[in-house]
């Protein structure tokens, strides 16, 4: 028994120690990156979103609005009020809109850590997270108005205030540094969870189940990816170490895409304070937005790659 169990912890080190040396680099690089963007980078960001109040673009705001979302270094928790403040400038809730959604789904340290699957994974996500928040932003704009129907405004920010921000220090390196600790004490544990599970995936589950749950029947396995991503999804730097095993393994592009937006959009954490926001009715409008948008971009994904 004890030859079993120091046979399997071996094998499980291996994939373990593999998994970690293929990883690490880009959670460092993805924690120093988030760190500089955050401390440096933070304000100019949501104050390019502040200046699009006074810009007449209509529709069109949904596109810039998403990629500032994606360029937002914060969490859901400091998104919300972040965009309570936009909202007190007057930007408009179609605009918002795209700019939270994005912002859940994609972040520059996520951005780093995905550059760990590939080119052609780093690509997929980016572009289907932009799009996903484009697309929430003009449904808000068509559906319910640019503010909601009959002056009733989409979201919910009554009770929420502008954050204060925790990058006070006088010494910039100070500064950088504590958010840096921040970043690292946030995301450590998820990120070793997460190669641990993958070497436990890569032990005990044989590459063709992989390959027949989300990549054989195509349309099957980005419907099991979308829903995986729901339980699954804790920390987006976790779970790359478990979308990298699975790539290898046989898993398709278009569940791969599936995965990587239903699970943040669903996230435990996320989905606390997104209901706050957007009440009942509008909480499982999202829901069904996102298990849709996750579904469609996965199958389009499945044509072109």
């Amino acid at each position: 028994m004890t030859d079993i169990l120091h046979r399997e912890f071996v094998y499980i080190w291996y994939y373990f120690d593999i998994q970690l040396r293929q990883i690490f680099p880009y959670w460092v690089l993805g924690m120093v990156l988030g760190s500089a963007v955050s401390v440096f980078a933070k304000e100019k960001i949501h104050n390019a979103v502040r200046s699009l109040s006074g810009k007449k673009l209509g529709a069109f705001g949904a596109v810039p609005a998403s990629m500032l979302g994606i360029a937002s270094p914060l969490c859901m928790y400091g998104t919300i009020p972040l965009a309570a403040s936009f909202s007190r400038y007057g930007i408009s809730d179609d605009w918002l809109a795209a700019f939270m959604v994005s912002s859940v789904l994609l972040n520059p340290q996520l951005l780093i850590y995905s550059a760990a699957l590939g080119t052609t994974a780093l690509a997929v996500r980016t572009v289907s997270c932009f799009l996903c928040g484009v697309t929430a932003g003009l449904l808000v704009r068509f559906c319910c108005g640019k503010n909601g129907r009959q002056g009733m405004f989409f979201f919910r920010f009554e009770a929420f205030e502008e954050p204060k921000s925790r990058d006070t220090d006088p010494s910039i390196v100070l500064r950088f540094l504590k958010n840096l600790g921040r970043n690292i004490r946030a995301t450590g544990l998820y990120f070793l969870s997460g190669v641990a599970l993958s070497a436990l995936f890569q032990r005990y589950v044989p590459a063709d189940a992989v390959t027949a749950i989300f990549g054989g029947n195509e349309a099957f396995g980005v419907l099991m990816a979308a829903t995986v991503g729901v339980p699954l999804y804790a920390c987006g730097g976790g779970t790359i170490p478990l979308l990298q095993a699975w790539l290898s393994d046989g898993m398709s592009m278009g569940s791969a895409a599936a995965f990587m937006i239903t699970g943040p959009a669903t996230k435990i954490t996320n989905l606390g304070a997104l209901k706050i926001v957007l009440g009942a009715k509008n909480f499982i409008f999202y829901l069904a937005y996102i298990m849709v948008s996750a579904s469609a971009a996965g199958l389009v994904v499945n044509l072109f790659v």
